[in-house]
């Protein structure tokens, strides 16, 4: 038995007999409860973010949505337990990092993410903003890199650990820019503002809210951000795509998504695609989700598979340029 035949065994098993009876027919769903897997804990952004597009579901579809908070592995766990549900009504709320990442990182990975999940929306981005300490010399971003390339080795930069977003973001913008950059990782973001406030790490990619608070206090100096084009997000920010030099198409977001088993009918998977682009779509959405740092996405399922299939190459290039890829 293979590791798809494994994992969805149980799962078959009840959505043949869900279908059987005619509860889950595909006309009439949903008929019962649909649940979110979130492979986060509760308040983190996927976690209040699939509640805010499962209150929406709600009240377009009449049925209860739950979400299931299952954390571990980077995300990677609630993809899993995913797929030991109902296809038909069991879904999950996941990150870029199980989709794209974990795949490279993980070498005993229970899923396949080609072979065993289908994508649905992708939900909402957050882009990074390349921050300074007020005290460093650059003041934009070709200065910046002009003095990271005298300084081969010394410039130091922060993020929240190997791998991560924060991480993966500063090593393509440094592979771009050809510039020798020295990573210390930190716990969390909170770690990574306090030792660039107190000049003990010389820059970092931030997350919007917390770099402009901290840049409209005086503390940070602010060079660029990592969405190609200007984003709602931080609207005075310039982009860093086609400044000093660096790529056009230089892109880095942190994204959100919704997933389903393979298994799951693609007629189910259409109208919940369907249904939470329209969630996304409302002003109430957008502006819910730009208050927390997050712009509203949504759009079709292929738009979501084109997005893992792009970031899947272009983070998996800079896993093996890190030499982080486990075999």
């Amino acid at each position: 038995m293979n590791r798809r035949q494994a994992m969805g065994g149980v799962a078959a098993l009840a959505v043949a007999a869900a279908f059987a009876t005619g509860a889950a027919a595909q006309d009439n769903w949903p008929s019962e409860p649909i649940h979110f897997i979130v492979g986060y804990p509760a308040g983190s952004s996927p976690d209040t973010m699939g509640r805010l597009v499962a209150e929406g579901l709600e009240e377009r579809l009449g049925q209860p949505v739950v979400i299931e908070n299952k954390p571990g592995a980077g995300g990677a766990i609630g993809v899993q337990q995913m797929l030991q549900g109902d296809p038909a009504y069991t879904f999950a709320i996941t990150t870029n990092g199980p989709m794209t990442t974990s795949p490279k990182l993980i070498p005993d990975l229970a899923y396949d993410v080609q072979e065993d999940l289908k994508p649905v929306a992708l939900i909402g981005t957050s882009p990074l903003i390349l921050t300074l300490n007020s005290e460093a010399e650059p003041d934009n971003l070709e200065e910046f890199i002009a003095w990271s390339k005298e300084n081969p080795g010394d410039i130091t930069y922060g993020s929240i650990g190997q791998g991560s977003g924060s991480h993966l973001t500063t090593e393509l913008f440094a592979d771009a820019a050809g510039l020798d950059m020295l990573h210390i990782p930190f716990a969390s973001f909170s770690e990574v503002t306090n030792s660039i406030l107190g000049q003990e790490i010389n820059a970092a990619f931030m997350a919007p809210s917390g770099a402009l608070a901290q840049f409209k206090a005086g503390n940070l100096k602010i060079l660029g951000i990592s969405s190609a084009e200007p984003s709602p997000l931080a609207p005075d920010v310039p982009p860093i795509a086609g400044h000093a030099g660096m790529p056009d198409d230089f892109r880095a977001e942190l994204w959100i998504a919704a997933v389903a088993s393979a298994d799951a009918p693609q007629e189910i998977v259409d109208k919940l695609n369907t249904e939470i682009d329209a969630v996304l779509n409302s002003q109430e959405a957008i502006d819910k989700m730009l208050s927390i740092g997050w712009q509203a996405q949504g759009g079709t399922q292929q738009d979501l598979a084109d997005r893992i299939e792009k970031d899947t190459g272009v983070w998996g290039d800079v896993l093996e340029k890190a030499g982080l890829v486990k075999n």
